[in-house]
């Protein structure tokens, strides 16, 4: 009699055990891990994550070759080109402008140079000779090309003794400044904001190779 007893004890508790383990399995089966709406998923991967993460490869390869060696990105740091273009602005330069023709009269280039942490630059010939740090990317405008002679005469620019017509210089100048002589090399640049003292503002001659490309904003 006790034997049976024992057996029926025992029988009740392995039955509570499996009835308490479909429980457990029927609520984890219950629960399933949340997932995103289809047009969710289809918008941020696409509906081959493969073929999507190809693409990606290859947008980021082809972003680093255009702004690594054809569009150059260029951050406007001070006043010399305003109105046209403010200071803390942001432009491309394209470094592939001028590889059938020769730059323009009135282009706005970017033009590479180094100078000493220490020194500023008298002009842009000057500083081209200059090797240590920091590199300096300047936006300047094309007034003279090579060969010609540029003066400035009551805040104009006299190319070849000719007024030179500037429709996108805004504020009054009142620049004096003899005539130079540009060699065969040679471009004479300039920024839009003349009513600045001559001494503070950067411009000159600068040399075919210094001049990367033509912004294009």
């Amino acid at each position: 009699m006790k034997q049976s007893a024992l057996a029926l004890l025992a029988g009740c508790g392995k039955l509570q055990g499996v009835t308490a383990q479909d429980q457990a399995g029927q609520s984890n089966a219950g629960w399933k891990q949340p997932r995103l709406p289809r047009w969710v998923r289809i918008a941020v991967i696409g509906r081959n994550p493969k073929a999507t993460l190809v693409r990606v490869a290859v947008l980021i390869v082809t972003s680093f070759v255009v702004f690594k060696f054809i569009l150059l990105p260029i951050r406007v740091e001070g006043i010399s080109m305003l109105p046209n273009y403010k200071d803390c602005s942001w432009n491309l330069v394209n470094q592939f402008a001028y590889l059938r023709h020769e730059p323009q009269r009135r282009d706005v280039v970017g033009i590479r140079f180094s100078r000493p942490e220490a020194n500023t630059p008298a002009g842009i010939h000057q500083a081209a000779n200059w090797l240590e740090p920091p590199h300096v990317m300047l936006l300047k405008r094309i007034v003279g090309l090579p060969g010609e002679t540029v003066a400035f005469v009551d805040g104009h620019v006299l190319i070849n003794g000719e007024v030179l017509d500037e429709p996108y210089e805004k504020y009054d100048c009142d620049w004096n400044r003899p005539a130079v002589q540009l060699d065969p090399d040679e471009y004479f640049v300039v920024g839009d904001n003349r009513s600045m003292p001559w001494e503070n503002h950067v411009k000159g001659r600068a040399q075919r190779g210094q001049i990367v490309g033509k912004a294009i904003l």
